[in-house]
């Protein structure tokens, strides 16, 4: 054998392993892909929703927010968990007497099992305190000692994060 068909024969043995080595590659890249979409499609995607203006577009946008959130992973087969935190100002949002959006909380909540409502204590306590009577809520709202704890708390779960 020539010197040329000898480097030729190098080149296609050569070329070999590494169609050989790109192969398994692929095939490992597809097996993780494969496996982060099955994990993907499993975990619950959660969210937290901060509301801390007294804003009814505000309040109507986090609504908004949750009912698509919602609905897009219900489309893909996906399990979501959203909590919608109110403290300060927002919670008017929860207040039984002051929320420009009771009904919208109302029929969501009968809707839906994966949307919360949580409300701030410590706000709740304050105002009730300044107001020098006792704030009623909504009765789809859980209280929380602090709303911006629970968010923290939240956050430090994995939870994704989103003020509207």
């Amino acid at each position: 054998m020539t010197k040329f068909g000898l480097l030729v024969a190098m080149a296609c043995v050569a070329a070999i392993a590494l169609a050989g080595t790109l192969a398994v590659a692929q095939d490992k890249r597809k097996q993780v892909a494969s496996t982060t979409t099955e994990t993907h499609a499993k975990k619950a995607h959660r969210l937290v929703l901060q509301v801390n203006s007294a804003d009814p577009a505000t309040m109507n946008l986090a609504l908004n927010n949750a009912s698509n959130v919602e609905q897009y992973y219900k489309d893909l087969g996906e399990k979501v968990e959203i909590e919608i935190v109110t403290f300060g100002p927002g919670l008017h949002m929860l207040r039984e007497d002051t929320s420009p959006v009771r009904d919208r909380i109302k029929a969501l909540a009968e809707k839906s099992k994966a949307i919360s409502f949580k409300a701030c204590g410590n706000t709740q306590a304050n105002m009730a305190k300044a107001e020098n009577q006792e704030i009623e809520l909504v009765p789809q709202a859980t209280v929380v000692k602090s709303g911006v704890v629970r968010v923290i708390e939240l956050q430090e779960q994995g939870w994704s994060y989103v003020r509207p």
